[in-house]
């Protein structure tokens, strides 16, 4: 069965001048939903960038795109619960931008995550082919309500 796609998709101006990487990830993740707009941390952290969120994406699928980790690994690192980084695996996982693959954890066998073919530039394609898909049938829905409406 195939998993739902969810991604928020808004009309934006490419980030293609801005240099800084850490601007254009917080404004690009934003733009898909990643990070809600106006994101406000629950915990103790000073911003957006010293958020789990932030930092799982940056310091770690980001930095790391070909490696594979554990939610276990991930909770450890990042000072959280495993509860916590499920759900923003989840929220990437959703998008089609993370790929599932088995890691050795400490001799175990373990689920793992990482950028979708190490790559994000790769991952984005299934994302595109998603809007794509989900725009196609909205098309549908849209015909078929308007004939339902003529008919009426």
């Amino acid at each position: 069965m195939r998993s739902l796609f969810e991604m928020q998709v808004v009309s934006n101006t490419p980030l293609v001048g801005i240099s800084d990487p850490n601007i254009v990830a917080e404004t690009f993740l934003t733009q898909i939903g990643y990070l809600p707009k106006g994101y406000d941390p629950k915990t103790d952290v000073s911003g957006v960038r010293d958020s789990v969120p932030y930092r799982l994406f940056m310091d770690y699928f980001m930095a790391f795109p070909t490696k594979a980790w554990s939610a276990e690994e991930l909770a450890a690192l990042l000072g959280t619960t495993k509860p916590t980084v499920y759900r923003h695996i989840n929220k990437l996982k959703a998008m089609d931008l993370l790929e599932t693959m088995e890691v050795d954890n400490d001799g175990q066998s373990r689920k793992g995550y990482r950028i979708r073919f190490g790559d994000l530039s790769k991952a984005w394609a299934f994302a595109e082919s998603n809007v794509s898909m989900a725009m196609e049938n909205y098309r549908k829905t849209v015909v078929h309500f308007q004939d339902l409406m003529s008919k009426k």
